[in-house]
């Protein structure tokens, strides 16, 4: 007797129309999140790699042999194009294949944890965790998990560049890792690798270089630049997703470490329980070998050739996008970003009325089916601020619609041009008009704030379907959500994100 209780193809159907409600992820209209090679057998590999190794428990490569033999070609691979090769026994560059960047940068930053106080690092005086304000958010999770102070280090407002006598100030015993992008995703700056690395040499702090979103771009780029890989001295562990320019499905990444000691730090193990001896190189115990099958698949099948041509579409697509932007008054490209990436702001040079705001541009962008990334705002420690930017990640496929691209992006510019930002702090005033207390009460309200009273918070903001939290779509304009982002005190901005997610994920009544 079967045990199906709907046909299959019914099932497949239903996920086909959910799916239809996506943002497309081919084509080259949506630029973040997804990385399109433009290659439809590509993705075809994959899907027959991944589906291969469906029933295989990646936990343990002892008895799933499959598992073992393609991590270590993951990692050859990848050691391979980061110039890790060569390195005697106790400088060996050796690694692991995670389920993305963020677990890439939560080991590492735990490997350096446990490293720093296997050497004799004192709880009472640490660990801390040096970083430029523009390093990726998983370090801001990394830190909240492992216990370190995370201490942040400004960037130039005009280029988003740190400065690596900045980061030099900052060193101490106390110090367990010291991060630097190749390069930061909110700006594409390629951070002073070679500088820092140099600083943290002679108290041996270890550097970690997180190029998880183009690493295995840079790797390739036609353009020369400035070393950040393990050929700089210096560079302990270095983290790169396979799963962005390295064209695999989600997810996959590698996090590589210099010396197979440190690397170790990184395992957890234990036999304290009466079940199998543990023992887990990541975060997850059990997990999929799909991802790690479809991107050994696909490094296998285009080999680095295969790699440089499509990092030489994406660059040719990136320097036709920023000859676009440069063209329309009003926009600028922030700093000098190195790779596939890019922010745009405003142009404060050229008068108000001729000014484009960035996220009014992207909203307008989107109207007409191109989706762009809206970033905020951020006030640095050293009172400088970060400008509000739009965000664009190019991939290969880019090329292919760089023209039609390019004129929607020019007819979003010509259509918002002149329209002031909005004014956040107003907005939260006008919002809180209603609400007991007013905006003072607004201010404490991160504090202790339930779920039903959060919810409640959403729906005067226009982000839930009511104040019951019953559920109801973002507003079709984000620029007004952004200035919020930027206006609530922090602490009140992440408790309600936190409740906007998890009431979209609910299931319904």
């Amino acid at each position: 007797m079967s045990v199906l209780r709907r046909a299959p193809a019914d099932i497949l159907a239903e996920i086909a129309a959910l799916r239809a409600a996506d943002a497309p992820t081919h084509g080259g209209r949506v630029l973040s999140y997804v990385y399109d090679s433009g290659e439809p057998e590509l993705d075809e590999l994959a899907a027959g790699a991944a589906r291969l190794m469906q029933p295989v428990n990646g936990l343990d490569p002892t008895t799933f042999t499959s598992v073992a033999a393609m991590e270590a070609g993951l990692v050859g691979f990848a050691r391979r194009v980061f110039h890790g090769e060569g390195g005697h026994d106790a400088e060996a560059v050796v690694g692991s294949v995670t389920s993305g960047g963020t677990e890439s940068c939560l080991l590492a930053v735990k490997g350096a944890r446990d490293a720093w106080r296997a050497a004799g690092g004192s709880s009472a005086g640490g660990p801390r965790l040096v970083a430029p304000v523009t390093a990726h958010a998983a370090f801001h999770k990394a830190a909240e998990y492992f216990g370190l102070e995370l201490d942040l280090v400004p960037v130039d407002p005009a280029t988003g560049a740190p400065s690596a006598e900045a980061i030099a100030s900052r060193l101490g015993d106390d110090v367990a890792l010291v991060v630097v992008s190749a390069p930061s995703y909110p700006f594409a700056t390629l951070d002073p690798v070679e500088e820092v690395a140099a600083a943290c040499a002679a108290p041996g702090i270890p550097l970690h270089v997180d190029a998880c979103i183009g690493g295995f771009a840079l790797a390739f780029w036609p353009v020369a630049v400035p070393a950040w890989d393990f050929r700089v001295p210096g560079v302990t562990s270095l983290s790169a997703d396979l799963h962005k320019y390295g064209y695999a499905p989600k997810g996959v990444s590698v996090l590589l470490t210099r010396g197979r000691d440190r690397q170790r730090h990184q395992y957890f193990a234990t036999t304290g329980w009466p079940g199998y001896p543990v023992v887990n190189p990541t975060m997850a115990g059990s997990k999929p070998a799909g991802p790690l099958a479809a991107a050994w698949a696909i490094t296998e099948a285009i080999g680095e050739p295969g790699f440089a041509e499509l990092t030489s579409r994406a660059a040719r697509a990136t320097a036709a996008l920023r000859e676009a932007i440069a063209r329309i008054e009003g926009l600028r490209v922030v700093g000098e970003p190195t790779g596939p990436l890019l922010a745009v702001a405003a142009d404060e040079r050229v008068a108000p009325e001729r000014r484009v705001d960035p996220h009014h541009w992207a909203d307008a962008a989107r109207a007409a089916g191109w989706q762009l990334q809206l970033q905020p705002g951020l006030a640095q420690a050293d009172g400088t601020r970060l400008p509000h930017t739009t965000h664009l990640t190019v991939t290969p496929v880019t090329e292919s619609v760089a023209d039609d691209l390019a004129d929607a992006l020019a007819a979003a510019a010509d259509a918002v041009r002149g329209t002031p930002p909005i004014d956040g702090a107003a907005l939260v005033g006008h919002l809180a008009e209603g609400l007991p207390g007013g905006t003072r009460a607004l201010a404490a309200a991160s504090a202790g704030l339930d779920s039903d009273a959060a919810a409640a918070l959403l729906a005067a903001f226009g982000l839930l379907g009511g104040g019951d939290g019953s559920g109801g779509a973002l507003p079709d304009r984000l620029a007004p959500v952004l200035a919020l982002v930027e206006a609530l005190p922090g602490a009140l901005t992440e408790r309600l994100l936190i409740e906007l997610l998890a009431r979209v994920v609910e299931p319904r009544a």
